[in-house]
């Protein structure tokens, strides 16, 4: 097997956490594959573990401070961040604490790591390690969804016993693991769906009343956009259509902006038959306005002090996809249910003729709309199910769509 990480130059970017000094037999094991280590640290990760050590077992100078002329371990030069971010191939940071993700995050460069971040020139991979609770803080999740979005390589803390004695996630990954991620890396992304056509759907739909008024739903379009960029990340050529929302659109992706059902089901059915695999995430109202008015309704002209919307029943975009897609073509829908999941999600995919379907329950803390977070299962057509615990949106469509690829790529 080839050594990806041979003659490589990885520099290490270490903060204040506990796992800190697991850095210590992380460099022993990258410079037994043949990768040249250069360090940065926070002068918190001093308190952890010695930048005497570090440059003893990396064989040089170690930054420990934004001037490093003060120290006689360190390189003295004004410039370092410069010199170190055009000799980098990566840069991990490792353990990767919930405050250094959130300086990275808002551009804040008040120490070494953060400096780094901001003036590399190469592919940034980070290893978050922290408290279970600091880990499913919503403002963390948050933070790792928007590096995510930015192209920053995210690699997920495992679970296990913490330094508090509590068990839960947040442990630093095995050495194998990060190991493993910077190979990814530096081989570039495996573009395994290129050639390959995705057609995502997400956000709501609007049905109008009146002018003003219309009837909707909460969803934000949050986990069909990340879908739809990790989709793209792998290679495909995605399309979007997507219903009101201020996300941004990602890199890549082409979209198409629509508000009712209808419309959304006319753009779908346009390009539902060259796609290869269709999700559907999208949020659709099961019913509109019988009637519309063309002015808006004013309470003073109402004879009583109840109104009365007819409604009627809004086109089934999946379950005609269902009807008409090829052998070939993958199906993915999505069930939000707030009880009977896994009954009524098995009903859903059978009947529609799916492929997969991800069903969530958004009574659950941290799943359904608006969270950036979300819990789901993933159940087959065999009846498999899949559960992923609560994590990050960017990082839950990644995982979703290394299954789904897996089976679009065997599809006979």
């Amino acid at each position: 097997m080839k050594n990806l990480l041979k003659n490589k130059k990885i520099l290490l970017g270490i903060t204040g956490g506990i796992a800190a000094y697991k850095t210590t037999y992380l460099i022993r094991e990258l410079r037994k594959v043949g990768a040249s280590v250069r360090v940065v640290m926070t002068n918190s990760a001093t308190y952890f573990v010695s930048p005497v050590t570090l440059a003893a077992l990396s064989e040089n100078t170690v930054i420990a401070d934004t001037f490093p002329d003060l120290h006689n371990w360190q390189i003295n030069s004004d410039t370092w961040h410069i010199k170190l971010g055009q000799w980098a191939d990566v840069f991990l940071i490792a353990p990767a604490t919930a405050n250094t993700i959130a300086k990275i995050v808002y551009g804040i460069a008040d120490n070494p790591v953060t400096i780094m971040a901001l003036s590399i020139r190469c592919p940034i991979v980070i290893s978050p390690a922290m408290d279970t609770y600091m880990w499913e803080n919503k403002v963390t999740q948050e933070n790792i969804s928007k590096l995510i979005q930015r192209g920053i390589f995210v690699i997920e803390p495992e679970v296990g016993e913490l330094a508090s004695g509590l068990s839960g996630k947040g442990r630093l990954p095995q050495l194998k693991s990060i190991i493993n991620e910077l190979e990814i890396v530096l081989k570039g992304q495996k573009a395994i769906l290129k050639g390959k056509k995705i057609l995502v759907t997400a956000g709501p739909t609007y049905e109008s009343i009146d002018p003003v008024r219309f009837i909707g739903n909460r969803s934000s379009g949050k986990m069909g956009f990340a879908i739809a960029r990790a989709a793209s990340k792998l290679g495909a050529d995605v399309t979007l259509i997507t219903g009101r929302t201020s996300l941004e659109t990602p890199i890549n992706v082409k979209r198409i902006d629509i508000e009712t059902a209808d419309e959304m089901f006319k753009n779908v059915k346009k390009y539902m038959r060259t796609s290869d695999a269709i999700i559907m995430s999208a949020a659709v109202s099961d019913f509109k306005p019988t009637h519309y008015s063309k002015k808006k309704i004013k309470k003073e002209n109402l004879q009583s002090e109840s109104l009365t919307i007819e409604l009627k029943r809004n086109p089934d975009i999946l379950e005609y996809i269902g009807k008409f897609k090829s052998k070939q073509q993958i199906l993915v829908g999505f069930a939000l249910e707030t009880e009977n999941e896994i009954e009524s999600a098995r009903k859903k995919l059978k009947n529609k003729n799916l492929d997969f379907i991800i069903v969530n329950n958004p009574l659950q803390e941290g799943a359904g709309f608006s969270y950036d977070t979300n819990i789901v299962k993933l159940i087959d057509k065999k009846g498999k199910i899949k559960s992923f615990r609560k994590m990050p949106k960017e990082m839950l469509a990644e995982k979703l769509m290394h299954i789904i690829s897996a089976k679009l790529i065997n599809k006979k």
